[in-house]
């Protein structure tokens, strides 16, 4: 069998989570109310109204131009893209063609072509008896365009790489990038050929998953090979995916540019960058958060592991919570402490509801952090008020203080507690000294019991087995 190499470019159409819509002033929520609520005439294409550029979704757009270190165009235009559906009002969509905002940079070690501006279309809806609907409060939602160069050779690589970018557009805040709400769609172009030139492509349109997104190439990999085993020829086509069946059908045959007529929109004024202040590299750079790439490397410095760093920095309240506790953490305390209650107990205090992180409180969090680093408060015990001190802002301090938490570690009074214990578990100190090591953990587990959780645990069993020795 030939050896054969699958090509894929990558096409992503994210909502940007502006106040309004593209180019009229309805509100951005196409996801909630009734039907066809958020229109005005502009947004449903009536005769004589005019298209007023969203400012805010241009500086969204440069933003991202900037953290994937692309070129910032000096000057752009928006064109129409000719072609007729339902869902398109105005029988033409606002978008860019020889003029986008953004060219090259890199995400996930991917080549960018290119980023532009487009407004999103309606909404068709045919679960509706007889008759198809469409809901116009999706028309006009600012749309962010993405292409990259056809540079991935495999559905792991393109996974990844959809990952990455979401995990972006949610860093720097200009899209929640949900999925399965079609605030992020993929497209993915893919060929294959056992030469070194590319295949014929076939586009498979709006992947709503990550697992579509790679079940879908691996699907075309295969479809495509065997047709040419067969020597059968491939054509250009525009594919849909179907989750349930895990195979693409056609939707239609693939356009050309030339299909779509496009022309530069003469109601909307031309782009020039120099013009407007706020659109400069350096005041742009001055609001960019830090990426995820550069978060990974900062976290590793201080210690964090791969997994810990992945789930902090998936979710923003999680990432913004533990740089506000970082800034907090006391001499001595060290971060990895911070990550590991953060990753695996405030998580599970959580559930899913990762937003209440912005009302907790990280200052006593971190005073919750320097009582266990001082041994003055037993992981037993922080777990138990951590609640408390998270998201009912309660001093730990006091709390341990007021009942009697406050870890003992003079050897005085363990030699009590232990002297305790071993009188009231006569046939466990019998089992341990006749050769059964683990029966001192019995032993520790009682002091912990004793004292509820305020008696350091390493102290205690050394010194039971400094004692069990005499």
């Amino acid at each position: 069998m030939k050896t054969y190499t699958t090509t894929v470019g990558i096409e992503v159409h994210a909502e940007l989570r502006t106040k309004s819509k593209m180019f009229c002033g309805c509100e951005n929520n196409p996801h909630e109310g009734e039907p066809n609520s958020f229109v005005c005439p502009v947004c449903m294409a009536h005769p004589g109204t005019l298209p007023v550029v969203n400012k805010e979704a241009v500086h969204f757009l440069m933003q991202v131009g900037r953290a994937i270190g692309g070129t910032l165009a000096e000057y752009s235009e928006f064109d129409r893209k000719n072609y007729f559906y339902p869902d398109i009002p105005k029988a033409y969509q606002i978008s860019q063609y020889k003029f986008p905002f953004v060219t090259g940079g890199t995400i996930g070690g991917v080549a960018i072509t290119r980023v532009h501006l487009e407004e999103d279309t309606a909404r068709s809806v045919h679960d509706q008896g007889e008759e198809s609907m469409v809901d116009y409060n999706r028309a006009g939602v600012p749309l962010m365009e993405l292409v990259t160069e056809p540079v991935i050779h495999s559905a792991e690589e393109a996974s990844y790489f959809a990952k990455e970018l979401q995990l972006l557009l949610r860093t720097l805040r200009v899209s929640d990038a949900n999925m399965e709400k079609g605030e992020m769609r993929v497209e993915a172009n893919i060929s294959v050929s056992d030469t070194d030139a590319l295949g014929t492509k076939v586009e498979v349109k709006n992947l709503n998953s990550f697992r579509s997104v790679s079940s879908a190439i691996d699907f075309e990999t295969k479809r495509h090979i065997e047709m040419l085993e067969r020597g059968e020829t491939i054509k250009q086509e525009t594919l849909g995916w179907n989750e349930t069946k895990g195979k693409t059908f056609l939707q239609r045959a693939k356009e050309s540019s030339q299909d779509y007529r496009y022309f530069p929109d003469p109601d909307i004024p031309k782009f020039k960058r120099s013009e407007i202040e706020e659109f400069t590299n350096s005041r742009i750079d001055e609001i960019l958060p830090i990426t995820p790439y550069l978060k990974r490397l900062d976290l590793a410095l201080i210690g964090l592991d791969e997994k810990q760093i992945e789930i902090i920095i998936s979710d923003v309240h999680l990432d913004s919570f533990f740089l506000k506790t970082l800034e907090l953490l006391p001499s001595g305390v060290e971060p990895k402490l911070a990550a590991n209650y953060l990753t695996s107990d405030i998580i599970a205090l959580l559930s899913t509801d990762f937003s209440r992180l912005d009302i907790a409180s990280p200052m006593y969090f971190s005073q919750l952090l320097e009582l266990i680093s001082q041994n003055k408060v037993s992981s037993r015990v922080a777990k138990d008020i951590l609640n408390e001190v998270v998201f009912e802002g309660k001093n730990p301090l006091l709390i341990v203080t007021e009942r009697g938490l406050l870890q003992e570690n003079s050897a005085e009074s363990l030699n009590v507690l232990i002297e305790k214990i071993i009188s009231e578990n006569p046939s466990v100190v019998s089992e341990y000294k006749a050769g059964k090591e683990a029966s001192i953990q019995f032993l520790v587990g009682q002091g912990m019991k004793a004292t509820r959780g305020s008696v350091n645990p390493g102290a205690l069993l050394q010194l039971l087995i400094e004692k069990l020795k005499i």
